[in-house]
Formats: structure tokens, C-alpha cells, sequence
């Protein structure tokens, strides 16, 4: 799941944080976050990264409130959940003008936080699902359970977050079914890499969440380090 948080309070930010990385480990999703400390701030990255699954919004914050920001990704038709975290009850009938998915009070439980993040999963539509053909037949694996897939000794290697399979596609063939996909790079001639599972980019290598280092050629460099930036901060290199 992917949260990003605006508030203009880092205290605020931090606990929100704290408990978004609990409620991640308590029901076992992978869990995104990234703060903004105003409006314009999240505007601007917002213009180049849409794919939120939550908006975590303060409403008192400087020049743009929360609620006229709420208003004005409705006026785009942006149909990002909206979740209020406020101080204020006076807002709470104008969250429901711009179909807040709901408005919680400061000082914040996490309790109340993690039912509404509890909704938000069993409301969320299916990620979308990758057919693969492998030996034991056709595979549906979500874009986000994909590791990496190898190619060698004329087969691919397709690594999930579950498993490894040996699948019948040419190379070719999976960099066609993988290209657009968020977070998917082709980093070397043998090697697609999903960077959501990158924990690190080295000069000749990538570093994988459970320590396995993939290479990267010297001609895909700048390539991987661009998709990297753009994967985790939504901005340009």
C-alpha cells in the first residue's frame, strides 16, 4: 500500500508514520509513505506521481488548507481516498462534500486509524495480475509480488515474492509484458528488476530487500537511477 501523508507538523507525520508501519506489519502489507509538510509541496509531486492507494490530510496548514486541496483534486476528478486527520470539528461537514473516506480527530488513535485502514483494504480493487506460462502451468502473479526475472541458458527464471519458477516466455516477451509497469526496469540484457523491491542502487549492482545484488550494465546506469528516483520521491532525476 501506497500512503502519502500532508501535514505541516513533523511531530504529526512522525506518528502517523509510526503507526502506518505497524498496521503494516500487524496485517502483513507492504507499506509506502511519503510526507509532505504543505499543499504546493504535494501538488508538485503529485503532478508526476499518482499512484496513491491513501491521502493522509491535515486541514489547518498554510497558504492552501487541507479542504480546499481535497476540493481541488475533486475538481480534476482525482478519486484518491481522502483520510482527515484534524483538530477542528467544524471541517468535518465539508469532508463529506469532497467524499472524505472518513475524518479523524487529533490527538490520533492508532485504533481508529487501523479500522480505517482495515476498510480501505477490503474496499481496494484487485491488483492488477501478470499471466505467466510456466511448467506447472499458467501463473497469475501480481505486479507487486515480482522480484526479478533472469534470463539464462535460453529459459527465464521468474522470481516471486513467493517463489521461483522457470517460465516458457522469451525474454523478449516479458520485457513486453512488463514494460509501463510501475517500478519494473530492465537493468542488464539478462535481468528485470522490480525497484519496489530495491533497497539499494550501487555503481554496477542492485541491492534486492533479501540481500541478492543484481547487475547492472554499464548502458542501463542512468536509466535505472532515473526509474529509481521517479519509483520513491515521484520527481525527475
Amino acid at each position: 500500500m501506497r500512503v502519502t501523508i500532508c501535514d505541516d507538523e513533523e511531530v504529526q507525520q512522525r506518528l502517523i508514520e509510526k503507526y502506518l508501519r505497524e498496521w503494516a506489519e500487524k496485517s502483513g502489507k507492504r507499506m509506502e509513505a511519503i510526507a509532505f509538510p504543505s499543499a504546493e509541496s504535494f501538488l508538485f509531486h503529485w503532478e508526476d506521481d499518482k499512484e496513491y492507494d491513501l491521502l493522509i490530510l491535515d486541514i489547518e496548514m498554510g497558504n492552501i488548507n487541507g479542504m480546499e486541496l481535497a476540493l481541488r483534486l475533486r475538481a480534476r476528478n482525482e478519486e484518491i481516498p481522502i483520510l482527515f486527520v484534524s483538530g477542528y470539528e467544524h471541517y468535518m461537514a465539508q469532508g463529506y462534500e469532497v467524499s472524505a473516506l472518513h475524518y479523524l480527530m487529533k490527538p490520533l488513535h492508532k485504533e481508529k486509524l487501523f479500522q480505517v485502514l482495515d476498510r480501505l483494504k477490503k474496499e481496494k480493487k484487485p491488483e492488477e495480475k501478470l499471466r505467466f506460462q510456466a511448467e506447472e502451468g499458467t501463473l497469475a502473479v501480481p505486479v507487486s509480488d515480482i522480484w526479478y526475472i533472469e534470463a539464462a541458458d535460453h529459459r527465464c527464471i521468474l522470481v516471486t515474492t513467493e517463489r521461483q519458477y522457470e517460465v516458457r516466455q522469451s525474454f523478449g516477451e516479458l520485457k513486453k509484458l512488463l514494460e509501463g509497469k510501475r517500478g519494473m526496469v530492465v537493468c542488464h540484457r539478462s535481468y528485470i528488476v522490480n525497484l519496489q523491491h530495491v533497497s539499494a542502487v550501487m555503481k554496477a549492482e542492485l541491492v534486492m530487500d533479501n540481500h541478492v545484488r543484481i547487475p547492472v550494465s554499464r548502458s542501463a546506469v542512468k536509466q535505472v537511477n532515473e526509474a529509481f528516483i521517479r519509483n520513491y520521491t515521484g520527481r525527475e532525476a
